[in-house]
């Protein structure tokens, strides 16, 4: 058989910068080990297939990293909205308008907003609350990123796991220099695997254009490094939220990530709290389509 697909860009206005994504719009008819083939062929950090929806919402949605299926990510959600809605599998509809999708970490709602200036911008509401893991030791995070231990922040918070649908650990670095400089260890990340750690999320706090700089390691699950990690990102807001001592209050920052890979990335996040608990998170950005094709099965 044959099914079309479609590669965007996600979390830029440009093409080749952001996080690449592939998108098979209609992939009823494809089995498990089709789809993982299919996405370890593209290599992306993570590819999606779109079904016919089973709980009555848009579209089901499954993701495909090369190794693996995960339950939720952030620029595959945003990046299957923009495909959907930029070559007409929504129809006629016009912004503003929302789409939900039906995936194993829950439902997934994005909207689709047209701000005026030519680029539609896409945000999604985090599928689960804000939850904390495990703290790491600094000592296994240092030789995980290969810096020593004195360029790991701890005053605000120890590295810790964080999910709002997906699981990363939180590091925050003294400055940009040591967030330019961090390289992944391969041997000390398949220890921190035992424990629970799969994905690590690294960020600064910024004082130029951006809030938050921000970089991602995967290496044992086949992304080296993520140009623009959305549930990270939105997790990550969860966790700032949750540390902040205000009762009620909302949240808003811009981020940057992938720039020491050469793809410039932009994300906007927010988050929500309410009697001193974060009620919801939102991350979200602009796309662009960079090729289309099929694939014959």
């Amino acid at each position: 058989m044959t099914y079309q697909f479609f590669i965007c860009d996600v979390f830029t206005k440009h093409a080749f910068q952001g996080n690449q994504l592939a998108v098979v719009p209609e992939a009823s008819g494809l089995n498990d080990e089709q789809m993982q083939q299919i996405a370890r062929e593209f290599n992306f950090s993570e590819t999606t297939f779109v079904f016919p929806p089973e709980q009555g919402q848009t579209k089901r949605v499954r993701i495909f990293t090369p190794t693996s299926e995960v339950p939720f990510a952030g620029h595959p959600n945003l990046g299957t909205a923009f495909t959907l809605y930029h070559n007409g599998y929504l129809g006629d509809a016009q912004p503003p308008l929302k789409v939900i999708f039906e995936e194993k970490a829950g439902l997934v709602p994005v909207t689709i907003t047209h701000p005026g200036n030519g680029h539609p911008f896409f945000e999604l509401q985090a599928p689960t609350p804000l939850s904390l893991g495990a703290e790491i030791s600094l000592e296994s995070v240092s030789q995980a990123l290969n810096l020593p231990s004195s360029a790991i922040r701890s005053d605000r918070h120890r590295p810790q796991l964080a999910s709002v649908g997906l699981p990363f650990l939180m590091v925050e670095l003294k400055d940009r220099e040591a967030l330019e400089k961090a390289r992944p260890n391969l041997d000390a990340f398949q220890v921190l695997q035992a424990q629970g750690v799969a994905m690590m999320h690294l960020y600064v706090r910024s004082e130029d254009e951006f809030d938050l700089r921000t970089r991602m390691f995967a290496p044992l699950d086949g992304v080296t490094e993520d140009p623009a990690t959305g549930s990270a990102n939105c997790a990550l807001a969860g966790l700032l939220a949750h540390l902040d001592d205000a009762v009620d209050r909302d949240y808003g920052w811009r981020i940057a990530q992938g720039v020491e890979m050469g793809r410039p990335s932009e994300l906007r996040a927010r988050a929500s709290k309410q009697n001193g608990v974060v009620t919801t998170t939102w991350i979200g950005g602009n796309c662009i389509q960079v090729a289309e094709g099929t694939l014959d099965i």
